[in-house]
């Protein structure tokens, strides 16, 4: 347990506008990582390893891409006890984002509503931060480090390719695992390139690069499409087997898969919200509301993919037992972010200690 009660700082950062708090809570994160202050916030990481394409993973919870979109707080998360931590989006050009108001808080389900639009400082600027992180240097078996990719909202679908294979050529050295997000609802037309023609032409661009980088750099760096929630059973269908035409390979598993899949980001749907205050607001609803619908994904994904690939399920969890949850429905590991902002880093090491009692007999 960290040393600053996460009860105490909750009800002050609620007191505040939502991406005020955050932006707070980032700053304060990056200024206090690796001094004396981190032990507000530090506890010990729950040692549950597991071997995930190609990766072995200090422990099962993860944390979620776009709280720390620029990378600046690295070194504080992996204080945190997370076995792996997802950074980005990031786009290849710096952008501002969609107009504020743009963050906002739903208590009462447990909820957020973002409508952010890939705000972030670029490729370069993204880039020199990880560089600056040393979390890699003070374990003998580091946090994973996940860097999720994007394509800038003035790109049009057209031409996103060249957005999405010069960020991965930037990214790919100094990833553990790389994640390409073509799901989020706040830029325009993104989750067109989850169709069945644009998918295929995606994985295929992005299959080419990789090859190429890995004889560079001499490593294989795993890639994870970040797909929706609000998909149905049709269109899972046909993600999943655009999937296991580009993806699988014979005789392999999930420990050795190169490829995987993240589900879910957020959902644009609202009847869990809709008679709240802000459950009208335009953007991508996460949290509790999230959950069933992404562990439906997950079902759907594990029964048409089959054991041997791997799959990151994130939405939703705000508990030790939804952390389960999620893994019982087929995910290998799982990502929080809505509950860490609820719950505190306390969460991060229940749901590890829970998924530990779990063993490892799922998906």
């Amino acid at each position: 347990m960290s040393l600053l009660p996460y009860s105490l700082v909750r009800p002050v950062l609620f007191s505040m506008d939502a991406e005020n708090a955050h932006d707070l809570t980032l700053s304060w994160l990056m200024r206090t990582q690796n001094t004396p202050l981190q032990r507000a916030y530090g506890q010990s990481r729950v040692n549950d390893p597991l071997t995930l394409a190609g990766l072995k993973f200090p422990n099962r919870v993860g944390l979620g891409a776009g709280l720390d979109k620029n990378a600046h707080c690295i070194d504080a998360l992996a204080a945190i006890g997370f076995g792996f931590v997802e950074v980005g989006t990031v786009t290849p050009k710096a952008q501002a984002g969609n107009p504020k108001p743009r963050m906002f808080r739903l208590p009462q389900a447990n909820a957020l509503i973002n409508r952010l639009g890939f705000n972030n400082d670029g490729l370069e600027a993204f880039l020199n931060n990880v560089q600056k992180a040393k979390f890699r240097q003070r374990s003998e078996s580091p946090m994973l480090l996940g860097l999720n990719i994007g394509k800038n909202g003035a790109t049009p679908n057209e031409q996103a390719a060249d957005d999405y294979i010069t960020c991965l050529d930037g990214v790919y050295p100094h990833a553990d695992y790389v994640t390409v997000n073509i799901s989020s609802p706040n830029t325009k037309n993104l989750r067109a390139l989850q169709s069945d023609e644009a998918l295929d032409a995606l994985l295929n661009t992005l299959a080419k690069r990789r090859d190429i980088l890995a004889l560079q750099h001499h490593k294989q760096v795993p890639v994870f499409i970040k797909i929706a929630p609000d998909l149905d059973e049709g269109q899972v269908a046909v993600i999943a087997a655009t999937l296991k035409r580009h993806c699988m390979t014979e005789g392999q598993t999930a420990a050795t898969a190169s490829w995987g899949v993240v589900a879910t980001n957020t959902t644009l749907a609202r009847h869990a919200v809709e008679n709240l205050p802000h459950g009208d607001e335009t953007g991508g609803l996460s949290g509790a509301p999230v959950m069933e619908k992404s562990n439906e994904v997950i079902r759907q994904l594990r029964l048409a993919l089959g054991p041997d690939f791997p799959i990151i399920g994130v939405g939703g969890i705000f508990s030790g037992a939804d952390a389960v949850a999620k893994v019982k429905a087929g995910a290998n590991v799982v990502q929080i972010y809505t509950g860490l902002i609820y719950k505190g880093p306390d969460l991060v090491k229940e749901a590890a200690l829970a998924l530990r009692s779990l063993g490892h007999s799922h998906p």
